[in-house]
């Protein structure tokens, strides 16, 4: 079948409607959603979200964003709730009951049983006049002047204002916790987001030789430390008390081709770098990675303690997922 409608004038018109209806959202940010926010700092249970359709889907989402970033939380769908899954509320626990109507009557049959359980209840609701809004203790207005889909019907703008919704209340529950990239890593421990969080130089440098030479080591022992330790370069130290004094590369050796006329005499104190940069072992990996990005290099030197440990290399933070 040929298209023969603009079909990218239909796509950027969904997202500019879509765009419109979170931006309108700004101004119903009003006391009610703050006294919702303070409610379930207050909670001692968990928060509970509810929702059937494409509301039940918003709901599960907003209870994974929840749940990863402090706020404990269980998702029910609204259908199975009056068929027995509203005993897993707490008179100690929050619901929040997503709907665009606030009127389907999977709602109405529910509503009561949630205020009959003693729980405070949140309406994220795009009809503000509703049965679901005019019973809720809070009201969360994510109303829509109307959907991006052309005939009005599927749920487009609507899930996405509710999904943005969801995601400020988050945030404001993780800012008022104090939520920290710490707190935010002991969650998420799996996939290189959590390696961003918790995986540190100390974690991968061992893995590496730790090639060094003294600095009247002569060429041809900084050309077989570099080659054996294949890392393209290698640390310089003192004779006497090993304290790292430069480091030379690849780079170095190429560019003293172009310097020295004669080779013999060469030591490694006459062609390293010297104050080469470095990284503690006990910083996060991401640090290491932004050194290197920030000064388009592909090694850094380790430290422990000022002294000299050994490399972290850019394929490391590579084979770690960290790129």
């Amino acid at each position: 079948m040929k298209i023969i409608k603009n079909i990218k004038l239909i796509a950027k018109n969904v997202l500019q409607e879509e765009a419109a209806a979170i931006q309108r959202l700004v101004n119903f940010i009003d006391d009610d959603f703050e006294a919702c926010v303070q409610a379930i700092l207050q909670t001692p249970g968990r928060v509970v979200i509810t929702g059937i359709g494409k509301s039940a889907h918003i709901a599960a989402k907003m209870v994974a964003t929840l749940n990863s970033t402090g706020t404990p939380a269980l998702f029910m769908h609204a259908a199975d709730a009056i068929h027995g899954d509203i005993g897993m509320i707490q008179p100690d626990d929050f619901v929040i009951c997503i709907s665009k109507s606030g009127n389907t009557p999977e709602v109405k049959v529910l509503v009561p049983l949630l205020k009959r359980k003693g729980s405070k209840l949140a309406a994220l609701v795009g009809n503000p006049s509703s049965y679901l809004a005019q019973q809720a203790d809070y009201i969360l207005n994510a109303s829509v002047e109307k959907e991006a889909c052309p005939h009005n019907l599927a749920p487009t703008s609507s899930t996405t204002a509710a999904l943005a919704l969801g995601d400020a209340l988050a945030v404001c529950l993780l800012e008022a916790r104090d939520f920290s990239s710490r707190d935010f890593a002991n969650l998420h421990p799996g996939g290189s987001l959590g390696k961003q969080l918790y995986l540190r130089v100390s974690d991968i440098y061992t893995q590496n030789a730790a090639p060094a030479v003294v600095e009247t080591a002569v060429l041809k022992e900084i050309i077989i430390e570099i080659s054996s330790k294949r890392l393209g370069a290698t640390a310089v130290l003192t004779e006497e008390n090993g304290i790292l004094t430069g480091i030379i590369t690849d780079g170095d050796l190429r560019r003293m081709l172009n310097k020295y006329d004669s080779l013999q005499a060469i030591q490694a104190s006459d062609i390293m770098t010297a104050a080469p940069l470095t990284i503690e072992a006990d910083e996060y990996a991401t640090a290491a990675l932004e050194i290197m990005q920030k000064r388009n290099i592909t090694q850094l030197i380790v430290t422990k303690s000022g002294n000299f440990a050994g490399f972290v290399h850019l394929h490391d933070l590579l084979k770690e997922g960290l790129i």
